[in-house]
């Protein structure tokens, strides 16, 4: 596709679409021993990204810091199927660990793809009946370094999975154990995403509307704390609860944070008592000047941000 697409860029100043592509690759599926299907959809997705991203040539799918492609293996909708406690694709069983039951669902797209580790993984999506969330209250969420996510009620989700086994990590790293390295930011992410998981399903359980401030992890990434801001998760997290609550027909917003740590939730003041500017990073408990309020820094900003969110609800949802 790369070869392809750039030579007929660099030759006739014609970018292929997914349908001239297409007329290439006819009878590859033989050659390869893939389903005739899988090719094309190649195709459709690379047309799609050289798109997105403006590019005349993309990278292919590899894994960080090494020069080793991974893996990709698209399929079209129902040509993979559950049968006999595996996964039917092109003729052949690949087992699986099912804990799902997949034999009780019916397969969309999928794909089969590897990752650093070598590891392979089949993914899919499924259809299933989403069912409206039951909860009728609402919560703001302050996202945070030293703890990723502080909710409205109390409930905090410390992070810090990174942080946690990098002494470990430094130790495989000076022995030059590439397969141990790999598996101990395997393990991170894994933890990362679990508990990401558990979180956002809890929260639009119990709630009707989620409300999160607007702090970018790329925009915290250019700063001395970037390592505890990628480590956070922030994006991973709103990206969960985004398509979580538009199943379960949960108001997802996101809002202006700016002053939340610094306005008082009870009296909505901005006491001189309160943390300002990096400084007060250490701050974590602060007493309002004001009306005498003692606050807890990330749930009082959370508090500050479901104001927020409810004074948004109140002047309507904007028309698009």
């Amino acid at each position: 596709m790369n070869e392809l697409s750039e030579r007929a860029i660099r030759e006739r100043g014609l970018f292929l679409s997914a349908f001239d592509l297409q007329k290439y690759v006819q009878g590859a599926n033989k050659e390869l021993g893939l389903h005739s299907h899988t090719p094309l959809m190649v195709c459709k997705e690379y047309a799609t990204r050289r798109k997105q991203y403006k590019r005349r040539r993309l990278a292919w799918r590899k894994s960080h810091g090494a020069r080793r492609s991974l893996g990709w293996v698209p399929i079209n909708t129902g040509m993979a199927k559950s049968k006999n406690g595996a996964v039917y694709h092109a003729g052949t069983y690949f087992k699986v660990w099912d804990s799902w039951g997949l034999e009780n669902y019916n397969f969309r797209s999928a794909s089969f793809s590897e990752d650093a580790r070598g590891r392979w993984y089949f993914n899919v999506v499924v259809e299933f009946k989403a069912e409206a969330s039951t909860g009728a209250s609402a919560v703001g969420i302050d996202l945070g370094c030293k703890d990723a996510a502080t909710v409205s009620d109390g409930t905090k989700e410390t992070g810090r999975w990174y942080r946690g086994i990098e002494a470990d990590l430094a130790v495989a790293q000076r022995a030059r154990k590439r397969k141990r390295v790999a598996a101990i930011h395997a393990k991170a992410a894994n933890r990362r995403k679990d508990a990401m998981h558990k979180l956002s399903r809890t929260l639009v359980d119990a709630n009707a509307a989620i409300f999160v401030g607007n702090v970018s992890s790329k925009t915290m990434s250019q700063t001395r704390n970037a390592k505890s801001a990628l480590d956070a998760g922030w994006g991973l997290l709103k990206a969960m609860l985004s398509y979580k609550c538009d199943h379960a027909g949960v108001v997802f917003e996101e809002v202006n944070e700016a002053f939340t740590p610094q306005r008082c939730s009870c009296c909505g003041n901005i006491p001189a008592s309160s943390p300002k500017g990096m400084g007060a990073l250490g701050m974590r408990e602060w007493v309002c000047d004001q009306c005498g309020s003692v606050h807890d820094r990330d749930v009082n900003a959370a508090r500050n941000i479901l104001a927020l969110g409810h004074g948004r609800l109140a002047g309507g949802m904007p028309v698009l």
